[in-house]
């Protein structure tokens, strides 16, 4: 019986049971990648992939899918994955592997007790495996040192949500964004990180005139879709808060009457503010900023009602990133601008279920069900859960849980779906952390990263499309992950491998969970048990939807109690969570220099995303077509800046950190600001040679949220000589002995290596036959021009194609990619691959711009001076910028160098 009837059928919707999907038939699931939670529809082929495209139904994205999202497909294989358990080093059957991993840790609290054990987690599990690692640790285990990979990217939007509603709550929804007439993008490169939603703001920029104001240190894709960048001096965001915070009150345009019926603490938070922000002239001096633009970001700010303030990994990534969260929250607090529509805050979510960890007290500083360590709330989780061992308290946040694990203190570590040997502040410290642990267990579903090499116990977990269960995104929304593929070989689920470790702990009878389903039905329950409407979290109106209820779910916003819609919008009208129901305005402490650069360490480090790549590439770097418009790791630097360093374009450089160094490609840029760097995040020793932009980074945490800062470190940079720079195409994986710089990338052909050398012990001749695999070689060298070619045929075909040249300008690769698809190389072409031209009757299409459909650059020019001259018109023509969106903006800077633009609509 379908206990959920009373709420009606639209919360439910049919859909395959995972263990009977048929070919052909589609499966209503979700995106596995950031915090906007698209629906995805996955059709399995029944040879174990798929075809996906997005869900017109889901409320989320309407159907739309980013580059990653539509290249999903591309990341099914089995050819990396983790399909069997290994203990110290050798493959095992799952019994023994579970026998070793509770007999281990019963060890470890025998020695030492239950504070030695600690579990990492990921906003990659579903809400189910959060939910039983969270209840075997703090429950049962009695450990309190549990933390995810969320406490890196949204820890202080939620330390901010809390210290001024009471509860870790997002109070808008995506709808507002198009509602708005104005939307404030604060430390968020949406066109890059959440395209879909960037896409639903420049739509209503198009249709209705809704102003953009973006503020970034940095000139990135975003601003081609903004009214006003407001470029900030790094670390100066509460300063520019604070700012309007003042005018707003100078200007009498307070919400006197929100004010007074439902918060506290205005007078002490407008009174920090004037010490911050006292004039205009000293938020320009100190935010770096023309005073003009700040007069009309706060003109814009003022007249118009209907404002949306987003808020990402910019402002949360940041030593002091909790207060900067909370200057945005009390200028809509001020205003009464929450919880209406088109008018909030709105945290833009990294991960896919970021917000789900959150839920069951996946952060160290939460219960399960949003509840905290106050008496009467573990008294209630005790109760509920039968445990015998809950914590007392709160448990190490990630930066400090690894501390713990370097210095001895912790002895055991469960690691679920994360890579924190690349991830982590000060990663190569943290990495060499984990080989002093007595026990590592790691739960992957690929065979190979920067964490699990240092595994005592690996255990092999489902995958996206054989993982089913529940997350929700960045606007509360409840979303199902529906399997559409078998699990392969010895792959499972990471609750079930966590409920036979409870099971031969002693705790079977309260992890008896039989399917997701079931565990989601206790997580329903505990979320309304005692609740009484005094806790935000509440899904306990969907309580009791197991079996075919919960596999035809549909995504539904909580709070969801019995008997009461979804909650669309919270806050309007006040009932916040704190004990009086009244928000908090924070008083903003005095920003603080967290990058305190010297002659030593000149520059500021930023770290961030790129357009087509998700975290350390576990998932993407599989895909060939999301590796072609960024192959290789970067560093950007403004052209004053490099000119006095001397680095000119796509040489190399060394960017060091009183924590580590990096080699990186130099790609100089105008949007950078002087004195800054940015580099992204995703590479790894699987992929490169000395991209880990994790061991640069400092370990400053803020004070409030856990939260390491990731923008803003202390660091210098300098040339990298090498003698030679090359690229590598080939059909199979091959290792380049004696290079001083590689990175590794996919290929719809096979593989890419990007690399730099000096000259090879035993002369080039001989380092190319080493290197270069067997076949009907060709070759040409100039060596006193410092130019080597090879190419390789086999039976005709090519297999690989090496260039290499004295400095980096090389020709494009792109047309000698193409030559991967013939069967064979007609012999008039030959010697055609070693000029790397395209020879007559072929084109070379550039630098691919838009990967959704691989349109390159050269086809996007010889579009527009036929006279497609618009992103309209290119759009119609080659599909360029029709799908994500998130390639619009270089279109417009292709167009617009292109001097034929008449019109960029």
């Amino acid at each position: 019986m379908d206990s959920n009837a009373s709420h009606g059928p639209a919360l439910f919707a049919t859909a395959a049971s995972p263990d009977i999907v048929a070919p052909g038939v589609p499966v209503r699931t979700t995106c596995p990648y950031c915090g906007v939670g698209c629906g995805v529809l996955a059709t399995p082929d029944g040879r174990g992939g798929a075809t996906i495209s997005g869900d017109l139904a889901h409320p989320a994205n309407a159907g739309r899918l980013c580059s990653k999202g539509s290249a999903l497909g591309e990341t099914l294989g089995l050819e990396t994955r983790l399909l069997h358990p290994f203990v110290d080093g050798v493959q095992t059957n799952w019994a023994r592997a579970l026998d070793q991993v509770a007999k281990r840790l019963q060890a470890v609290r025998a020695a030492h007790g239950p504070g030695a054990i600690a579990f990492y987690l990921s906003g990659q599990l579903l809400t189910e495996d959060y939910y039983v690692a969270n209840k075997l640790a703090k429950g049962f285990i009695g450990t309190p040192h549990v933390d995810t990979n969320s406490r890196l990217c949204m820890a202080s939007s939620v330390a901010g949500h809390r210290r001024a509603f009471g509860a870790d709550v997002v109070p808008q929804c995506y709808d507002d964004l198009e509602l708005a007439d104005l939307v404030v993008l604060a430390g968020s490169n949406a066109a890059w990180c959440h395209p879909i939603l960037y896409q639903r703001i420049q739509t209503a920029r198009g249709e209705r005139g809704v102003r953009v104001v973006n503020i970034d240190p940095r000139r990135t894709a975003t601003c081609e879709g903004s009214d006003l960048h407001l470029p900030i001096r790094p670390g100066t965001d509460a300063i520019l808060w604070c700012g309007l915070l003042v005018r707003l009150a100078e200007r009498g345009l307070l919400d006197t009457l929100f004010i007074d019926a439902h918060t506290r603490g205005f007078s002490e938070a407008l009174g920090g503010a004037r010490t911050i922000a006292p004039t205009l002239e000293a938020i320009a001096t100190k935010c770096g900023l023309p005073r003009e633009d700040i007069e009309l970001f706060y003109e814009w700010f003022s007249a118009t009602p209907r404002v949306v303030s987003c808020y990402s990994q910019g402002v949360n990534q940041s030593a002091q990133g909790t207060d900067k969260v909370n200057a945005i929250i009390n200028c809509h607090l001020a205003t009464g601008r929450i919880g209406k529509p088109g008018s909030g805050p709105l945290s833009l979510t990294g991960q896919p279920n970021a917000m789900g960890g959150r839920e069951v007290g996946g952060l160290a500083n939460m219960l399960a069900a949003h509840m905290g360590f106050s008496e009467g709330e573990r008294d209630r989780v005790r109760r509920f859960w039968d445990a015998p061992n809950l914590v007392a308290g709160e448990g190490l946040k990630a930066v400090q849980m690894f501390e713990a694990v370097a210095e001895g203190r912790i002895k055991a570590l469960w690691v679920m779906g994360t890579n924190p040997a690349v991830s982590l502040p000060r990663a190569d410290a943290m990495r060499d952390g984990l080989a002093r642990l007595e026990l590592l267990v790691v739960s992957e579903n690929v065979a190979g990263n920067d964490t699990i090499r240092h595994a005592h116990v690996r255990l092999p977990a489902a995958a996206w499309g054989e993982k089913d269960g529940t997350v929700t995104n960045s606007e509360r929304r409840v979303s199902r992950q529906r399997a559409f593929l078998p699990l392969p070989a010895r792959a499972r689920p990471d609750w079930w491998m966590l409920c036979e470790v409870a099971r031969r702990l002693g705790y079977g009878e309260a992890f008896a969970y039989r399917s997701a389903a079931d565990i989601f039905d206790e997580h329903a329950r505990l979320s309304g048990f005692e609740n009484e409407g005094m806790r935000a979290f509440d899904i306990s109106g969907i309580a009791g939807a197991t079996g075919e209820a919960f596999q035809r779910l549909e995504p539904f916003q909580w709070p969801l109690r019995p008997g009461s819609p979804p909650a669309e919008r919270l806050f309007a009208d006040g009932g916040f969570f704190t004990e009086d129901r009244k928000a908090r305005f924070v008083t903003i402490a005095p920003p603080r220099v967290s990058a305190a650069v010297s002659a030593e360490w000149p520059f500021v480090l930023n770290t961030g995303r790129i357009r087509d790549q998700w975290h350390t590439m576990t998932r993407t770097g599989l895909s060939p077509r999301l590796a072609i418009h960024i192959a290789e790791p970067f560093v950007e630097i403004h052209p004053d800046d490099a000119a006095c360093l001397q680095l000119e374009q796509g040489t190399l450089a060394k960017v060091e950190t009183v924590d580590g160094s990096a080699v990186l490609r130099v790609l100089v840029n105008r949007g950078q600001q002087s004195g800054t760097l940015f580099v992204p995040i995703h590479w790894s020793a699987e992929n490169s040679s000395a991209g880990r932009i994790g061991a640069l980074v400092q370990p400053a945490t803020d004070p409030f949220s856990g939260q390491p800062e990731a923008k803003a470190t202390p660091a210098c940079i300098g040339r990298h000589p090498v003698g030679a720079f090359g690229f590598l195409l080939s059909r199979q994986p091959i290792q380049l002995g004696e290079a001083a710089y590689w990175a590794h990338a996919r290929a719809p052909f096979g593989h890419v290596v990007n690399f730099a050398l000096n000259e090879p012990r035993n002369g080039w001749t001989a380092w190319l036959r080493a290197t270069l695999p067997e076949g009907e070689h060709m070759s040409f060298q100039d060596a006193m021009a410092g130019t080597y070619r090879a190419a390789v045929l086999r039976a005709g075909r090519l297999e690989a194609v090496l260039f290499v040249g004295a400095d980096p300008k090389l020709p494009s690769p792109e047309w000698l990619k193409s030559r991967f698809a013939l069967a064979a190389i007609p012999a008039s072409e030959r010697r055609d691959l070693l000029a790397g031209t395209p020879v007559e009757g072929t084109t070379d299409d550039g630098p691919v711009v838009c990967v959704c459909f691989q349109v390159g650059a050269k086809r996007i020019e010889a579009a527009a001076a036929a006279g497609n001259c618009s992103v309209e018109k290119i759009g119609r023509q080659l599909g360029a910028g029709t799908n994500c969106g998130s390639c619009i903006p270089e279109l417009r800077r292709l167009l617009a160098s292109s001097g034929v633009v008449r019109d960029l609509a």
